[in-house]
């Protein structure tokens, strides 16, 4: 990892939730991160970023603000009482790189990009069949403790099923 990306890294993941909009991530801006001075943009750096906002959460969305299929996901861990991260693209200055870096991480350029656990579990409508089918709970539920919150409402440790 290129050593001046880790205090970018670090502030993003080590900032407290308080600094957050709600179950929304707000990441601080802090300069171009598109320029040579250290931002996200290498793909091995958007890469390498995915994957620490992944293993640190329980549940993460990439979205697009304007995308239905997004709006559809996020509802659907509202009613459940889930917890997530939400990483809008489309507002992220590294959004492109970063979604070709999904692209490579999971074979699928579109978004929503949901992950549960570390792992995508694919888009909005796989999302809402796996609720359907009941699925989508248990997933959440299994949570290892490297995805869970410590208490800032950040991972899984939030999580509230509403039966």
């Amino acid at each position: 990892m290129d050593p001046k990306l880790a205090p970018i890294l670090l502030l993003i993941l080590f900032v407290p939730a308080k600094l957050f909009t709600y179950r929304k991530v707000t990441l601080a801006r802090m300069g171009n991160l598109t320029s040579s001075s250290g931002g996200l943009s290498s793909t091995t750096a958007c890469t390498q970023f995915v994957q620490d906002i992944v293993s640190h959460n329980c549940v993460v969305i990439f979205s697009k603000t304007t995308c239905p299929y997004c709006k559809m996901a996020k509802s659907l861990f509202n009613e459940i009482g889930a917890t997530y991260k939400v990483i809008e693209l489309d507002q992220h200055s590294d959004g492109r790189r970063l979604q070709e870096a999904l692209a490579q991480i999971t074979g699928a350029r579109t978004v929503p990009r949901v992950f549960i656990n570390g792992r995508c579990i694919g888009g909005g409508s796989d999302t809402k069949e796996l609720h359907q089918q009941g699925k989508l709970v248990p997933l959440i539920e299994q949570c290892t403790s490297c995805c869970m919150s410590d208490g800032s409402g950040s991972g899984g440790g939030q999580f509230q099923a509403n039966h």
